[in-house]
């Protein structure tokens, strides 16, 4: 078995070298990586100039891009063969609801999806690593159960973890997304020579965080799983559009 990790807090980040070293005896590993953090990068992809690869002492493959190209670079220049499974994570704080619209955590999960490839997203929902090695020893729960009973059909899941000890995780839940508040408007500030520059403000409180989604699975102790699909299509709009569009011209 060969499993290709990914991650967007960068090659270096505790995640990601917590979730090596906690898989490392159990299949053959390939790590491919930003250079930087790629926080809120989302599904981008470089386009505009060359990437660069090189392998960092630890022994990443480290890309000067996005997750999403990390993972791209690897599927389509690197490897000989597609891996198994490909893992993202595990993301310095959380990544539900709306964050995974803009998680880089999860584009790099999702750009596996898109090849076909079984993907898995985790996310410490901490912005801490203060509880870093049980998350990784839950990845590595969940990740060896997919090896010895895959799920066979196309697989994109995000997983956030509780910022709990092991023993006090009370076990797993399957999830829907919840939904968030908008975000907090922006922070304007001033440059030392006068100009005006702008901060993305923090996000928003949970707007849905009822039973059943992953923002009241975590708050309650438990791993939430949410299945993801990469089919935006508002198939319920269908019908009615089609009526709307009929006298455009």
């Amino acid at each position: 078995m060969h499993i290709l990790i990914s991650n967007d807090d960068g090659y270096s980040s505790k995640g990601l070298e917590a979730l090596f070293d906690s898989l490392q005896n159990l299949v053959e590993i390939t790590v491919v990586a930003p250079e930087s953090n790629h926080s809120g990068a989302s599904n981008s992809l470089t386009l505009r100039r060359p990437l660069t690869v090189y392998t960092a002492a630890n022994g990443f493959k480290v890309v000067n891009g996005t997750p999403s190209d990390c993972v791209h670079i690897a599927l389509t220049g690197l490897m000989n063969s597609s891996p198994d499974l490909v893992i993202s994570g595990i993301n310095n704080g959380p990544n539900m609801g709306d964050d995974t619209l803009y998680s880089g955590t999860v584009a790099a999960a999702s750009e596996a999806f898109l090849f076909g490839i079984p993907a898995i997203a985790f996310s410490l929902a901490s912005k801490n690593w203060e509880n870093i090695e049980s998350a990784a020893f839950v990845a590595r729960k969940i990740v060896q159960h997919q090896l010895n009973q895959p799920v066979l059909e196309p697989m994109l899941l995000n997983v956030n973890i509780p910022n709990k000890n092991f023993e006090n995780i009370k076990g797993i839940k399957i999830t829907r997304l919840g939904k968030r508040h908008p975000s907090q408007p922006v922070v304007r500030s001033t440059t030392p020579y006068g100009d005006t520059v702008y901060w993305i403000g923090p996000v928003g409180l949970a707007a849905d965080a009822t039973p059943g989604t992953d923002f009241h699975a975590v708050s309650k102790g438990l791993v939430s799983i949410t299945p993801l699909s990469l089919d935006l299509t508002q198939y319920n709009q269908l019908n009615s559009l089609h009526n709307w569009s009929s006298n455009v011209f």
